[in-house]
């Protein structure tokens, strides 16, 4: 009997053994599983975050108009292009034997004290001596018009002194007229008589009279 029950504690004893070191065994996993099970999940959620590649870069807008091309602007004048100019006359011929170009008329040069009458570009009378402008009232030069002639003519300004064929070619007194050659004139071109009856007869209003220095 003494010996059954040792046996039987025997057998309790190691039954209980056994079944201490199953549940042992057994801890260490249920252990780590619920350990696991339990744990946060924190290493996904810290993890880098990688770049979603479903996100297409924006195309560009087609509602975007190009940049105008630039233009090119005609401008067109209203004013009409002026007419051509007529060709300038060929330069005058002096005539030949004088210091003038004229063609009709009457030539006179200062320096020498001389004058000619021109027909048709050649001399048809002088030269023949002249008196001119005195200093303060010299005679002017340049071209001029005949303007008018007096047979018998005074100088009203000069208490009327004579001045008989006179052809006045300018708008300020100025004539050829009969004189004297050797008194200077107060600008006037005296002539001898006979001179001075030639260029009354020879000159007409319009035609030039050419004063040189």
């Amino acid at each position: 009997m003494r010996v059954l029950l040792v046996l039987a504690t025997a057998l309790l004893v190691t039954a209980g053994c056994a079944r201490g070191e199953q549940t042992e065994a057994a801890s260490p996993s249920a252990t780590s599983a619920s350990t696991s099970a339990s744990a946060p999940a924190s290493s996904s959620s810290s993890a880098t975050p990688v770049p979603s590649t479903s996100e297409a870069p924006p195309a560009p807008s087609s509602t975007e108009a190009p940049p105008p091309a630039p233009t090119t602007t005609t401008t067109t004048s209203s004013e009409a292009p002026p007419p051509p100019q007529p060709a300038p006359p060929p330069p005058a011929v002096q005539v030949e034997g004088t210091p003038c170009d004229i063609t009709n008329g009457a030539c006179v040069e200062l320096s020498s004290q001389q004058t000619w009458l021109i027909s048709n570009g050649v001399v048809t009378y002088g030269p023949v001596p002249i008196t001119s402008g005195r200093p303060g009232y010299e005679t002017p030069t340049g071209y001029f018009p005949v303007l008018h002639k007096v047979r018998h003519e005074v100088s009203r300004p000069y208490n009327n002194a004579p001045m008989p064929y006179s052809v006045y070619f300018t708008s300020y007194g100025i004539a050829f007229h009969e004189g004297s050659l050797t008194d200077p004139s107060h600008g006037c071109i005296h002539l001898s008589q006979e001179a001075a009856a030639t260029y009354f007869d020879f000159l007409q209003s319009g035609q030039q009279v050419q004063v040189t220095p």
